[in-house]
């Protein structure tokens, strides 16, 4: 049976071209569908700037909008295990990440549902005492919501609640080979009454559905999270048409081991920060930065940890990685660790698929550490979204701050040590937008979340995550009652 789409509040057949979405575990096929076509998403978005203008949805106070995600969220935690169950076939990701992921997705509706409640206006403080002055804020409109393929639900959520609870509509475009959680998300808020137009969902090619979902003129804010290049290329359609983004986009991040840092808790974390999610993650810790004298202490430990990684079937408890998202990306994997190779780089463990025949069908990739590359070489300069650590030795902290920040990206970074003012020192040398102190991938979605540098704009989550969906107006109250006396 073919999964149909949902189009300005209606289930259908896409009128584009087939796909589907495959399981990257052995290749087998999780769900086909047909793609939507550009006709669908003329019609979706049309659909769409007609439903947030309605009395409807624009007059409704803002617990009535919250209620909605407060029962999105209700729904996506009673069925916790269904969709984590689907995340896992639609991108490989082990149980117990997808399952974090879902209950991220529900804690996310929660938390804009009360900032939708809690919104305020401003009351500014006018110099002359005949003025009052109000500022207030309202919906933009049409958000094109553009999702990445690592992590579907949580992305969808941060783009879908924090827009809705401001008052808007949107139409997700999610990744080509993941489609099926937003679909989901869809059909939750459905069934927690979200009135009709205000959520399509349009999976298909970038080049061709996104594209013309973003170039459409009634679609007034891009929301995008995935590849810098792409990012650009929505910017500059952005900036053509003077419509707001927020971009979140590639990383490159350096992971910091100071010399008092404890071993264990360093190492473990490393580990997590570039294992986790096998690596395709736009956070990954993937370049790894130890004192000298502590070097050989650090990476012996490291070793001993990822080489007792468990790889295997995500539905498999235990699993610490699954499978890349497909054979093309492990074999883009792949061609930067036979870069590293062939530029010097000593390839101290993985650097292969594993060998493990009940793998074969699947697109694994073993974890991977390298050392030995100058720091301006391709594996350490550009974002390879995949298990593969590099290692480098550093004499201070003068040399390690040139060298963390020695790169085009700037969106996470990490420090182990025991001492907070040197964590706090660094941290504020660092660029980037997050920076964790003794902890690693950890988010609270009332934290702001974004970029710097070539990472990204804008930031989502926080109560400026709301704030970001919506436009400022300033209301202006004559106190005074004679006239103004100008035309005397």
């Amino acid at each position: 049976m073919t999964q149909p789409i949902f189009i300005a509040g209606e289930w259908r057949q896409g009128r584009g071209d087939p796909m589907a979405s495959v399981f990257p575990a052995d290749g087998s096929v999780t769900a086909r569908l047909h793609a939507a076509s550009l006709e669908d998403v003329a019609e979706a978005i049309e659909a769409a700037d007609a439903a947030w203008r309605r009395p409807e949805w624009r007059d409704l106070v803002p617990h009535q909008r919250a209620s909605i995600l407060y029962r999105v969220s209700q729904l996506i935690e009673s069925r916790l295990e269904e969709l984590a169950a689907l995340q896992t076939r639609d991108n490989g990701k082990p149980l117990a990440e997808t399952r974090a992921l879902v209950a991220s997705a529900a804690g996310t509706a929660r938390y804009f549902a009360a900032a939708c409640e809690t919104l305020e206006g401003e009351l500014p403080t006018p110099r002359s005492g005949d003025l009052m002055t109000l500022s207030t804020y309202e919906p933009l409109g049409v958000i094109a919501a553009i999702t990445p393929w690592n992590s579907p639900i949580a992305s969808e959520m941060q783009k879908i609640a924090p827009a809705l609870a401001a008052g808007n509509a949107v139409v997700v475009k999610p990744a080509e080979a993941t489609p099926l959680l937003a679909l989901k998300l869809a059909e939750l808020f459905e069934e927690a009454g979200l009135p009709k137009g205000l959520l399509s969902v349009l999976p298909g090619r970038g080049r061709v559905i996104g594209e013309a979902i973003v170039r459409h003129p009634k679609v007034r804010k891009i929301s995008f999270t995935g590849g810098t290049s792409t990012g650009r290329h929505l910017a500059h359609i952005a900036a053509d048409k003077l419509i707001g983004t927020s971009l979140e986009l590639g990383g490159k991040s350096p992971t910091i081991v100071c010399e008092d840092a404890d071993l264990e808790e360093a190492t473990q974390g490393i580990a997590y920060g570039i294992f986790s999610s096998a690596g395709q993650a736009c956070i990954a810790g993937s370049r790894l930065f130890i004192p000298r004298r502590r070097y050989d202490e650090v990476m012996g430990r490291l070793l001993e940890i990822t080489q007792g990684l468990r790889i295997g079937h995500p539905e498999t408890p235990g699993t610490h990685l699954g499978p890349l998202v497909s054979p093309a990306h492990r074999d883009s994997v792949a061609a930067y660790v036979d870069q590293a190779r062939a530029e010097g780089g000593r390839v101290l463990c993985g650097g292969q698929a594993p060998q493990d025949p009940e793998l074969a069908d699947g697109s694994y990739y073993l974890p991977t550490i390298i050392e030995g590359l100058p720091h301006d070489s391709a594996v350490c300069q550009e974002e390879i979204f995949g298990p593969v650590l590099v290692a480098m030795a550093y004499d201070d902290e003068e040399e390690l701050v040139g060298l963390a920040n020695d790169n085009v990206f700037g969106l996470a970074a990490g420090i182990w040590t025991a001492d907070y003012r040197r964590a706090l020192r660094l941290a504020a040398r660092l660029e980037a937008g997050t920076v964790w102190i003794n902890t690693y991938k950890k988010f609270a979605i009332s934290t702001p979340f974004g970029g710097f540098k070539e990472s990204g704009l804008g930031r989502e989550k926080g109560r400026q995550g709301i704030q970001a969906y919506m436009q400022q107006k300033s209301l202006y109250l004559g106190l005074g009652t004679a006239p103004m006396g100008w035309a005397n």
